[in-house]
């Protein structure tokens, strides 16, 4: 009998860890084809800028193998995707001091130990006098070593170097006519922030409800998670605002890309205040202390305002709509009970402060937000 038990009980194991490998494989699949999708126009804008880069080369210098061009230009619009012009423009000096010095250096010394001490030194000396930064210099000492001794051909005189200064431009004419960066991904970013604020609230809930430490727990830590999120909002801000200032053919988006720049300081006061929440969470848990019903249902009804601005977000639309019920909410909260628990006060108390949060996500100035939450009766 305990031997038949074992084996189902070996059976269930078997089955919860082929089931929670199929979850994890599926996840993992579903980031994958997210990651592609967010580079569906990088690409093949890569790729048709290198073939751009090789047809110019070879048409303006009639070389016949204008190998730099295309790698130049894949390195230039690769370093412009997430740091616009600025990057790009360090990457293309690199590459070109890079490619001019290993050019020189192979035609006057030729290959060896002490050429390749030389041509490094000297390349990311020279990137550095020009004010390069790390990548900037990286790339000079890379792109000589590369000419120096994978492509030793003194007869070429600066062919390559000539490629190279046509790739880049190549690449940085593209990046400006046709930022790589979607203008829109600061609204995707924050409405997974607001999804995942959704559901931490929601959690917290039912943690509470529950009594269940090791969720309040689970909930702490995800609630911290948000802070990578947030740093990847903030450039991708960064990178949209670029793109207006560099595009003379995006100006007319400049008022959507501010709006949804805006949208970051809000979002994170709601994060900084749902991490105090789910700290007292914690506490309330494992002291066993009470939490009123009335909370429960304001941290729920919290997290549906979210998950709704959330899904506005995803749409492509500024959150408003939650409005209403975010104002409601504020009232509602200004009237239940404060218990003699200092915890269960700071729950609420930070609740009451994300309500204020995210009705400047809807549009509001704060003094005006601030005014929609009345004071606790």
């Amino acid at each position: 009998m305990a031997s038949g038990f074992s084996v189902q009980q070996m059976k269930l194991r078997a089955f919860d860890l082929s089931e929670r490998t199929t979850r994890v494989g599926r996840r993992s699949l579903g980031a994958r084809w997210s990651r592609l999708r967010s580079r569906a126009f990088l690409i093949p804008q890569t790729a048709v800028t290198a073939g751009l880069a090789w047809l110019l080369a070879s048409a303006i210098f009639q070389h016949a193998n204008p190998f730099f061009a295309p790698i130049a230009a894949i390195i230039c619009l690769g370093g412009t995707f997430g740091h616009r012009m600025r990057r790009g423009v360090e990457i293309a000096i690199g590459v070109a001091v890079g490619i001019a010095v290993g050019d020189l250096f192979v035609q006057l010394f030729g290959q060896g130990a002490w050429q390749v001490v030389l041509v490094v030194g000297v390349s990311m000396a020279l990137a550095t006098l020009l004010g390069a930064g790390q990548l900037m210099t990286t790339q000079a000492a890379v792109q000589s070593l590369v000419v120096t001794l994978l492509l030793p051909n003194p007869d070429q005189g600066l062919e390559r170097w000539l490629d190279a200064l046509v790739g880049c431009a190549v690449a940085l004419l593209v990046a400006t006519v046709a930022p790589s960066s979607p203008l829109r991904r600061p609204g995707k970013l924050a409405a997974a922030i607001l999804a995942e604020m959704a559901a931490t609230l929601e959690a917290t809930a039912a943690a509470l409800r529950l009594d269940d430490e090791a969720a309040a727990d689970r909930v702490l830590e995800r609630a911290r998670a948000t802070e990578d999120q947030l740093q990847t909002l903030a450039e991708a801000n960064r990178e949209g605002l670029a793109v207006i200032r560099h595009s003379p053919f995006r100006r007319k988006r400049l008022p959507e890309v501010q709006a949804y720049a805006q949208l970051l300081d809000p979002l994170d006061r709601a994060s900084r205040n749902l991490r105090v929440l789910a700290r007292r969470a914690v506490v309330l848990v494992w002291r066993g202390q009470h939490v009123p019903a009335g909370y429960l249902e304001l941290l729920g009804r919290l997290g549906a305002a979210a998950r709704s601005m959330s899904d506005e977000l995803e749409q492509g639309r500024l959150p408003r709509a939650a409005r209403d019920e975010l104002v409601a909410l504020g009232e509602v909260s200004s009237h239940l009970e404060l218990p003699h628990t200092l915890s269960a006060v700071a729950v609420l108390a930070q609740a009451r402060s994300m309500v204020v949060d995210l009705l400047e996500l809807t549009g509001l100035p704060t003094e005006d937000a601030r005014e929609l939450v009345p004071e606790v009766d």
